[in-house]
């Protein structure tokens, strides 16, 4: 019933305005904004927030229902995969925002900056952003950082730059992760990593202009600049420099790296459903030589494939989301997994439907080219494919 609500949204409200968000000329988050508030979303988010803080302020121990990105929450999950199909970006922006900027301030903020910046993130009245990739530091975000904070009495001053940030130009609230450079000569790579809060509008912070991109091109991507930012302490989270047992303070960054991948699989099997929908529904009606297409042999074997790439990835998708509503999310290379094999799935069934279709397929008229332009961003976003191999290989051999 949910999936079938969602489709009927995305028919009225997405598909209409799909070339007007491809060009850009459309920011996603007016749609998105109609879209959590028809299926009450953004209402059970600020409630679930407003329990969760109430709990915290009268030192209850009350564990977070993870907002309504949760992956446990199947709900959003099945938004995720209906709109992906349709227009990725819309879907990458809101679970930017909503996901990881959200869970980033939830799980290391304190009570004062949850109720200072949630909020607004919560329901998508503010936008956010996640600072984390550099020019020189993608799939090695932690270890290649350069953008830095310097002691300056009570506050810090931010220097450097990040790209490739989803919601950079529009973003209302940014996490920006940077290593603390405490003048004692510590080599970059292990200096200890913090994290802040900016909003837009602050005194040495640039938001580029949005990127030209090959595809999710309904997500406005960019670049961020700090020149001298001056931080104050109540931005930096937990107002606190002890990051704990994980001492270059990277621990909360690989949790939002294991949302985000499995957060691939989701994205992968909306690109793959909707391939096999236009694809088996092409093949139907496709003559040639006054047969149709989908009675050739070739053509039912890019079928059966498309099919058995589904099933694949919605059995991996469908048991995380029974582990985690058990208590037992999958692992950083579980999810490394996970993101590797849906979105090379991805891309290959996409790739095939663009094939089937022949010279329309080329045509953005029929949509299946948005599809394999699209499909191919997963392979690398969340960190490149090759890394994910890395990940995968070190969680075997660590037994």
């Amino acid at each position: 019933m949910v999936r079938d609500a969602v489709r009927g949204f995305i028919d009225k409200e997405v598909r209409p305005h799909v070339d007007q968000l491809e060009t850009g000329e459309l920011p996603p988050y007016d749609i998105t904004r109609k879209m959590l508030a028809a299926f009450g979303m953004d209402t059970m988010a600020i409630e679930n927030l407003e329990a969760e803080l109430a709990a915290e302020e009268a030192g209850e121990e009350k564990k977070s229902a993870g907002g309504s990105t949760s992956l446990a929450n199947t709900m959003f999950l099945i938004l995720n995969m209906e709109m992906a199909g349709v227009s990725l970006g819309l879907i990458a922006s809101m679970g930017v925002s909503m996901g990881l900027t959200v869970s980033t301030i939830r799980s290391r903020g304190t009570l004062a900056q949850k109720r200072r910046w949630l909020p607004g993130l919560v329901t998508m009245e503010k936008v956010g952003a996640w600072a984390i990739t550099e020019p020189d530091s993608g799939s090695d975000a932690l270890g290649g950082m350069k953008t830095t904070v310097r002691r300056d009495g009570e506050d810090y001053i931010l220097k450097g730059n990040k790209t490739f940030i989803t919601n950079g130009p529009y973003a209302d609230t940014i996490v920006v992760f940077a290593k603390l450079d405490e003048g004692d000569g510590t080599p970059m790579r292990d200096r200890k990593v913090l994290t802040f809060v900016l909003d837009t509008g602050m005194e040495g912070l640039t938001q580029g202009s949005s990127f030209k991109k090959m595809g999710m091109m309904s997500s406005p991507t960019g670049e961020l600049f700090f020149d001298d930012v001056r931080v104050s302490k109540d931005r930096l989270l937990g107002e606190t420099e002890d990051t704990g047992a994980d001492k270059r303070g990277g621990g909360n960054a690989k949790a939002g790296f294991t949302a985000e991948r499995i957060g691939i699989a989701a994205l992968s099997l909306g690109i793959i459903n909707e391939c096999l929908r236009l694809s088996l529904d092409y093949a139907k009606n496709r003559t040639l030589w006054g047969t149709e297409i989908a009675q050739f042999q070739l053509i039912q074997l890019k079928l059966a494939e498309m099919e058995i790439a589904r099933m694949n990835v919605q059995n991996m998708l469908f048991t995380a989301i029974e582990a985690s509503q058990a208590g037992k999310p999958p692992s950083l290379a579980e999810a490394s997994a996970m993101k590797l094999y849906s979105s090379r799935a991805a891309t290959e069934v996409a790739m095939e439907a663009v094939q089937l279709f022949g010279g329309n397929g080329y045509m953005a008229e029929y949509r299946v080219e948005q599809l394999a332009r699209d499909a191919k961003s997963l392979m690398i976003y969340a960190g490149s494919n090759e890394i994910q191999v890395t990940h995968v290989a070190k969680g075997l051999l660590r037994g």
